[in-house]
């Protein structure tokens, strides 16, 4: 099997949190303070505070390694946030649509709940209709991380967690480092790496939410987005690969020039949901879309080593919970940009291989560029 492990590496100037939040009433000190936040399962959770010399701001939890919130001036000089996210710890613990969390141990869904390796066939949580999402019930974006700042004048956060052998129905001990680093040019960089000691899959991705406006009583469907990506990964009605890469050409899903998300989204059922195959001929870190919208002047830019890009549009979002501005979260409010190898890539041999053998490292690396005009 062809081995390629993306690396993922995330960096993105930030948006400003409204000026009301708490959370981020922060100093333009350099560098990264912390806070108590509450317990999970018996554990300390705590909110991280990442600032840069131009004091920018981006809030991370130990709590499945979430942003909360990433902090910025838009291009009349008002501060807010481009990252959907919450002032408590107890409504992460409501069981939100995954909002800025690291996922793992499989982001995407695997087909059936089940996969089979090495003539072994494991079974996971059927926890997104027939399938399993996200990791399953209990995914790393519901666990306690360990973390240290290795130099509080620095805005760096580092974060591990040891995935026990059969946690998720997943083999083999995985064990992760994922580490944060805001930069000085307003860019926040995350690089996952993992090691096992049986042969697994790996799929990690950040699920940030994202709205450049800063505020969710704008949609997300008169931004501007374009992805190079010639073909994409069709899916059937349970939004799992059926196994072809189809051609974007002449289908809603062209994005190889930029074009408003809303031009095709009627022709689109349900939405965007689905998974680009990039146009990259290797794993080295490549830009690869570029979303930008008129009402804040941000322009975001992703770069990834990764094999695809799943592009979805918020769909599910009902307004069960508000923003950190007590705005409702509404379908079309937000949309992800997660950066990954294909969905169901397990059951596809002809995909882009995501296990990971013992002896061999994961090095996921993404970058997020934001820019206002």
């Amino acid at each position: 099997m062809t081995k390629l492990f993306g690396a993922g590496l995330i960096m993105a100037t930030m948006a400003f949190a409204s000026c009301n939040e708490t959370q981020h009433e922060t100093s333009a000190t350099m560098g990264t303070t912390k806070k108590d936040w509450g317990e999970v399962d018996g554990k300390q959770v705590y909110l991280y505070t990442l600032t840069n010399k131009a004091g920018d701001v981006v809030t991370i939890s130990n709590y499945g390694g979430t942003i909360t919130s990433w902090v910025s001036l838009d291009k009349n000089g008002n501060k807010s946030s481009i990252i959907i996210g919450f002032d408590s710890l107890s409504t992460y613990r409501q069981d939100p649509p995954y909002f800025g969390a690291l996922v793992g141990r499989y982001g995407n869904r695997i087909g059936n709940a089940q996969f089979t390796l090495n003539g072994t066939t494991y079974k996971l949580a059927a926890n997104n209709g027939p399938n399993s999402l996200h990791g399953g019930i209990k995914g790393f974006d519901k666990v306690v991380w360990d973390a240290t700042v290795p130099d509080s004048t620095q805005p760096s956060l580092t974060l591990k967690y040891v995935s026990k052998d059969g946690e998720e129905g997943y083999p083999g001990n995985l064990d992760v480092t994922v580490v944060y680093t805001l930069s000085d040019e307003d860019g926040l960089k995350i690089d996952y790496t993992a090691t096992t000691d049986k042969a697994t899959p790996v799929n990690l991705t950040n699920h940030s939410y994202f709205n450049l406006t800063g505020s969710v009583k704008n949609t997300i469907l008169d931004h501007t987005l374009q992805i190079d990506a010639d073909r994409y990964t069709p899916v059937d009605t349970t939004l799992i690969p059926t196994g072809e890469l189809k051609a974007v050409k002449g289908t809603p899903f062209d994005f190889t020039t930029a074009k408003k998300i809303g031009q095709d989204f009627s022709a689109v059922p349900g939405g965007y949901d689905h998974n680009f195959v990039l146009n990259k001929k290797d794993s080295s870190l490549q830009k690869v879309a570029t979303l930008s919208d008129s009402v804040s002047g941000r322009t975001l830019e992703v770069y990834t080593t990764q094999p695809g890009l799943q592009f979805y549009t918020g769909n599910f979002l009902d307004g069960k919970f508000t923003n950190h501005d007590g705005n409702p979260l509404l379908a079309n409010t937000a949309l992800c940009m997660e950066t990954q190898h294909f969905p169901d890539s397990p059951n596809k041999p002809d995909f882009p291989s995501t296990i990971l053998e013992p002896g061999q490292t994961y090095h996921n690396v993404t970058e997020y560029k934001l820019s206002v005009k």
